[in-house]
């Protein structure tokens, strides 16, 4: 039996199987499946970033059309999917471009401040598995394997409240493709763009790839195309029919790849950046700060985050680092080793917050962030021996405060620490 349908707009289950469009509000993007709650490979895609990140910030350019990049003899970075509809493309010459849509509005590159944004989406994902794998700047790879019992629904409800909560976070919109591997994903996620969501699921794979043209696969670029259209293979099922020495003759030992993926075949793991070594999280204010009192409620945000991040990757802290810059950008670094492994926000705040008060002479602060390391298997951690008793009880109301969250949202529940301001 297919599962209710889950509404990607209000995030709730639709009441029957067989439901068109939400009975609660009335949208029609109703995420169905019927192995959607079983796959777990994810690719993301930022919809037309740079042009995005820039109607964000400029709310009189929504309608417009927007390309983002250099003068007349530049190309195109970046076009937006009004532009689009005029023709224009990425790599496109400007000139180009702007004969196809005279009245585009041309706007600079701004790498800093899509790199901001960037890491902004990037965040959000490492809340959600620690297997996130950067393809791009706007793009990446998740392995939501295992995440079910800790965001309490599939990777596919997962992503769906992921998507929501980039567009409330970020203000921009991302397409998202689930499949059971790396090559599938990046398929789907191209599918209904923007604010895409396309599943692949094993029973139609082969099938859906029969048609498909071989410049879809990954690595096949304009030359390959023409030897193997020599061959008489332009399309993916082509290199089903076709024989492996005719394959091989044109494309050499990239045939294997090929015929696997011709199959639906990838067994390429999710491969994050480097080796987990720590999980922090940090911030830069508007204006500097000094006041314990100011930066308290901060870090305790701060160490929210951090134990949001471990329990996604079940791992567990040892050492708390304390990381501050001050006005001069010069970085004060203080660390308290030898901790018992903790993924509760209230046993990273401790040290934490000594820490902080112990750096607090005065000094105006413009950026604070907290790290634990020394990491080890969230299995271990939050035990409670004779000598600490407490922290079973501090794990069983941080494990109800979670659950609050994943159903309502990490604003719904907050210690009134977190809620204080700092004083002008």
């Amino acid at each position: 039996m297919n599962a209710a349908p889950f509404c990607r707009d209000c995030l709730t289950f639709a009441a029957s199987a067989q439901a068109v469009r939400c009975s609660v509000c009335g949208s029609p993007r109703l995420l169905r499946h019927k192995e959607r709650d079983s796959l777990t490979i994810a690719h993301v895609d930022c919809d037309a970033f740079f042009a995005a990140v820039e109607k964000r910030d400029d709310p009189s350019l929504a309608d417009k059309p927007v390309i983002i990049g250099g003068g007349k003899r530049g190309v195109v970075s970046t076009a937006c999917y009004v532009a689009r509809t005029y023709g224009v493309r990425s790599a496109m010459p400007m000139f180009k471009a702007l004969e196809a849509c005279p009245h585009a509005v041309v706007v600079k590159p701004d790498l800093e401040k899509y790199r901001v944004a960037g890491r902004e989406v990037r965040d959000l994902m490492l809340e959600l598995t620690p297997l996130v794998e950067p393809v791009s700047i706007d793009e990446a790879f998740l392995d939501l394997s295992g995440t079910e019992r800790l965001h309490h629904g599939s990777a596919a409800v997962t992503l769906a409240r992921f998507a929501r909560r980039v567009e409330d976070k970020v203000g921009i919109t991302i397409s998202v493709g689930l499949s059971y591997n790396k090559f599938l994903a990046k398929i789907a996620s191209d599918f209904e763009k923007p604010r895409g969501f396309s599943i692949i699921g094993r029973e139609e794979a082969v099938e859906f790839l029969g048609d498909k043209p071989v410049s879809m696969i990954p690595g096949i670029g304009a030359a390959a195309q023409a030897r193997l259209a020599k061959a008489g293979i332009t399309r993916i099922g082509h290199l089903r029919e076709g024989s492996l020495r005719a394959l091989y003759e044109a494309l050499g030992r990239d045939s294997q790849r090929l015929a696997r993926l011709a199959v639906g075949q990838d067994d390429r793991p999710v491969r994050p950046e480097r080796e987990t070594k720590s999980v922090s999280a940090e911030t830069t204010f508007d204006t500097d700060l000094s006041r314990f009192d100011d930066l308290e409620p901060i870090l305790w945000r701060l160490c929210e985050k951090v134990s949001r991040r471990l329990k996604a990757a079940h791992l567990a802290g040892q050492s708390i680092t304390l990381k501050l810059k001050d006005s001069e950008f010069r970085i004060l670094t203080r660390t308290r080793s030898g901790l018992p492994p903790t993924q509760l926000a209230v046993r990273l705040f401790g040290p934490a917050r000594q820490l902080l008060k112990a750096a607090c002479d005065g000094t105006p602060f413009r950026l604070v962030g907290v790290g634990a390391a020394d990491l080890c298997d969230g299995e271990e951690a939050d035990h409670g021996d004779l000598a600490d008793q407490s922290v079973l009880k501090d794990a069983h109301m941080e494990s109800a405060i979670d659950r609050i969250r994943a159903k309502f949202g990490n604003d719904a529940l907050q210690k009134g620490l977190a809620l204080r301001k700092p004083q002008r």
